[in-house]
């Protein structure tokens, strides 16, 4: 039997997944702190570029011993393969400004497009921050490879967050 290609499988047919379990995540952001220390990169704030990036970053900071963490809100998804044109800003804002002169770690699920993270990117070096980039994976169509990555994936990304759907009154 050989198999399809994706021009003969119907609409609905599911995207090959990449599906991360707790344990894996912790033990990739343990592995990414390691290599983010061994680089030499002495970080003073860990930013978050929120939702997906809040419990890496969050577990990349307990790691490297830094207590100093801030978040960017930034929509671009709205649903599985559908993003908005233009990577989105929504407050509250970070105070970019307090970051002058700062070692920024940026931190991302994932760097599929890679708009998002070079919108961010740009938004921090403006403010005279030294910015360093980290994420769980990276997708071969990125526009912004990310100077920390631990898998790179061409597969939809289930991440135990979201790997569910969201809580709803009866």
């Amino acid at each position: 039997m050989t198999n399809p290609d994706s021009s003969t499988l119907p609409a609905a047919f599911p995207p090959e997944r990449e599906v991360l379990g707790w344990d894996e995540f912790g033990s990739a952001s343990r592995e990414l702190a390691t290599v983010v220390v061994d680089s030499g990169f002495s970080v003073d704030i860990v930013v978050a570029v929120a939702r997906g990036g809040l419990l890496l970053a969050g577990a990349i900071a307990y790691a490297l011993g830094t207590k100093n963490c801030g978040s960017i809100n930034v929509e671009f998804y709205t649903d599985i393969d559908e993003r908005l044109p233009e990577p989105v800003l929504h407050p509250p804002l970070l105070d970019a400004p307090a970051l002058t002169g700062k070692n920024v770690l940026l931190v991302d699920d994932v760097s599929d497009s890679g708009r998002t993270l070079a919108m961010v990117l740009e938004l921090l070096t403006e403010h005279g921050a030294t910015v360093k980039t980290l994420t769980l994976y990276s997708k071969p169509r990125t526009v912004l490879v990310p100077d920390y990555v631990w898998r790179d994936t061409d597969k939809w990304i289930t991440f135990p967050w979201s790997a569910h759907p969201p809580v709803i009154a009866p």
